[in-house]
């Protein structure tokens, strides 16, 4: 049987900056140090992940790592769970995030733009940022802070987060942050898990060109956390750091007992040269926190030396950054995505941080920015690409996005109509990156780099050190069809722990009980000839229907080119006596309404164009789509509602972005059985 020949990439590499692209740097100094030669980047993959140990410790060499004590073994147990890598060093994160403002050659250029919704544009050098950094890290050693602490903040994305974060790290505590749009309650449903000594929290913050107050949730989670000794109080919108809206709820009368109030001014007063704690490769840098959907979301602690060395091949190798090449990624604080951000630093690139709507007061605000800041990385939702060709925007002929080399997209599935929106209207020489990862590596298992073709609707390749593959049922690798996305060879950012599970057993029931000694990480993927990967969404989603299998982003791919639908969830729900229910709920474009012929028009389109097992039954519009608050669709939630669960036990309020638009799916609720066990009101 002859096989079908391999699609056209819609973008292929430069020769010209492959020159200097530092991947191909990296490649020499492998060829180098093997004697191997590297045709392409699938050959270098292969070796990375056939020759683990040396792969990983050439990227330490590569990026200079600094360290105490010996870099060997570098994998002393590569069980999963309980890999175990460099057991003999200690480092510091923060110290090689600093470390370009240490160089007199760069200490007086521009580390940190941080752009507020207001449109002031606030710059810190590299060597201003140590000395914020070295200020604060004295302040928080001289209220008692130790390796090992917990510090917390309710920030948004703005330059003083940046450095708490650095300051926290540089002593060897803890870190973890929530943004400002979860209420006092929503952020104390993740601190107070980890008991932290002190919290910074602002004042407020701006969207869609509205302030909003947050000294009273402030006042909230302080009283949340009884651990506290110290509240450090960011100005942000100027208001008084003492005072609420409701005098009765001022910060000041909600103190914990023997908890200090002090201002940022008094607390990063002092400048000084930062000193570094050195800690073990696995020494928790920070706490990210799952959306928690249902329950107590799961704190998944990362460790120092792998965040480091995971971080640095990323934005390094695969992203192409260093100095003069800025970083900005449209994100929260409690996105991974900002951690990511940070770590812009630990190549030199300076980062661009952009706290408020990305809509506010136009549209297109994001390409502004990226235009204005020279940004050479830039990262966008899904939605968002999808936003900006349905405003009809051509950012590429009305901005000088010439500076601008790659656009990186997660969180969701992209589109093939956003490929060729990019390549139409940004500019053919950008690079779309999407990229599949997780919170619980803080990473990607997949994405492209610079000597990676791009093919429309599909993600170029694994991730260099990334065992990534396909598995059946039975744990055999598939090529061509759907399998479970598995990671087979442990990860230096693979979670150090789960916090409050001292027995490792929630994780490894979350990520090693289907396979044992291999990662499940619960998404559905398939690997092409070409090398390339395609997520087809959560394989707890997945639409099944008559043995048939089939990712819910198959069809959104079709509804996204349909203009007069705006968003949609596409929801497949196993329901009583083997009946299934697939329906396609939708958001309609301004002026338009679901007639009988539009739904006619839907079906049509996803019988050619996806699946003609998968049409719907039904078509409805509902008023809006609800998500996590990082954007992800709320797939699993409303399925359960459907089939009878009740709506507190398959989502917490704090992580919807819209809870209304979640109790309005209890109207679509179809009959079950008693015996599943759940409350059915």
């Amino acid at each position: 049987m002859t096989q079908s020949p391999i699609p056209e990439p819609i973008w292929r590499p430069n020769p010209a900056d492959l020159v200097t692209a530092t991947i191909s740097r990296f490649t020499s100094n492998v060829a180098e140090r093997t004697g191997l030669e590297f045709d392409n980047y699938q050959d270098l993959w292969a070796w990375s992940v056939e020759h683990l140990e040396e792969f990983w410790a050439t990227v330490w060499d590569f990026f200079g790592i600094q360290a105490d004590g010996e870099p060997t073994p570098v994998l002393a147990d590569d069980k999963m769970p309980g890999a175990r890598w460099f057991p003999r060093v200690r480092l510091n994160y923060a110290e090689h995030a600093l470390r370009h403002g240490a160089d007199p050659a760069t200490v007086d250029t521009v580390a940190v733009t941080a752009v507020g919704e207001d449109g002031v544009v606030t710059r810190t050098t590299w060597g201003e940022l140590r000395a914020q950094v070295g200020a604060l890290a004295g302040w928080l050693r001289g209220a008692g802070v130790r390796p090992g602490d917990r510090v917390v903040g309710y920030l948004p994305n703005t330059a003083p987060t940046l450095v708490a974060f650095l300051a926290t790290a540089s002593i060897g505590a803890i870190w973890s942050a929530c943004a400002q749009d979860y209420s006092g309650r929503g952020a104390a449903a993740r601190f107070a898990q980890l008991e932290p000594v002190v919290l910074f929290a602002a004042d407020g913050y701006l969207w869609n060109g509205r302030p909003h107050d947050r000294r009273g949730e402030v006042a909230e989670l302080q009283r949340a956390l009884p651990t506290l000794r110290a509240t450090v109080h960011v100005p942000n919108l100027g208001l008084d750091g003492n005072s609420a809206k409701d005098p009765a709820e001022s910060t000041l009368s909600a103190r914990t007992a023997g908890s200090r109030e002090v201002m940022w001014e008094q607390a990063t007063g002092t400048p000084a040269n930062p000193v570094f704690e050195r800690v073990g490769f696995d020494a928790p840098l920070w706490v990210l926190f799952s959306s928690g959907t249902t329950g107590l979301p799961k704190g998944i602690v990362h460790g120092h030396g792998g965040v480091l060395l995971e971080h640095s091949k990323m934005l390094g190798l695969h992203l192409d950054l260093r100095p003069n090449r800025p970083l900005f990624w449209y994100t929260t604080t409690n996105w991974m995505m900002w951690n990511i951000v940070a770590s812009g630093l630990l190549v030199g690139a300076p980062v661009v941080l952009y706290d408020g709507s990305p809509g506010y007061p136009a549209p297109d605000r994001l390409w502004r920015i990226a235009a204005e800041e020279r940004v050479s990385a830039l990262g966008l939702s899904p939605g968002y690409l999808l936003a900006s060709a349905q405003a009809d925007l051509a950012p590429g002929r009305d901005l000088d996005l010439g500076a601008l080399r790659t656009i990186g997209a997660t969180g969701a599935p992209v589109s093939s109509a956003s490929y060729h929106w990019v390549r139409e209207h940004v500019g053919a020489h950008v690079q779309l990156s999407s990229t599949t990862g997780g919170t619980d590596v803080v990473s990607g298992f997949a994405g492209s780099a610079p000597s990676t073709s791009v093919w429309a609707g599909e993600i170029s390749a694994p991730a260099l050190g990334v065992a990534l593959a396909a598995w059946d049922s039975a744990g055999h690798p598939l090529v061509g069809e759907v399998g479970e996305l598995v990671v087979t060879r442990p990860m230096p950012s693979m979670p150090v722990r789960f916090w409050n599970d001292p027995t490792g057993e929630r994780y490894h029931e979350a990520y090693f009980s289907t396979y044992p000694g291999v990662w499940r990480h619960g998404d559905w993927m398939l690997t092409t000839r070409h090398g390339s990967v395609v997520v087809s969404g959560r394989s707890d989603s997945t639409l099944n229907r008559h043995g048939v299998r089939l990712g819910s982003a198959d069809i959104y791919a079709v509804l996204d080119r349909i203009p007069e639908i705006r968003e949609s969830l596409v929801i497949g729900a196993e329901l009583t006596d083997g009946d299934y229910w697939l329906v396609v709920f939708v958001t309609m474009a301004e002026g338009v309404e679901l007639t009988e012929t539009l739904i006619a028009d839907v079906k049509s389109a996803i019988r050619s164009g996806a699946s003609p097992r998968h049409v719907p039954d039904d078509v409805i519009a509902v008023p809006a789509i609800p998500h996590t608050r990082t954007g992800k669709k709320l797939e699993v939630p409303v399925k359960r509602i459907i089939q009878g669960h009740s709506l507190e036990k398959v989502a917490s309020r704090e992580a919807v972005d819209d809870f209304e638009a979640l109790t309005h799916f209890r109207t679509y609720r179809r009959t079950l059985p008693v015996s599943v066990g759940e409350d059915h009101r």
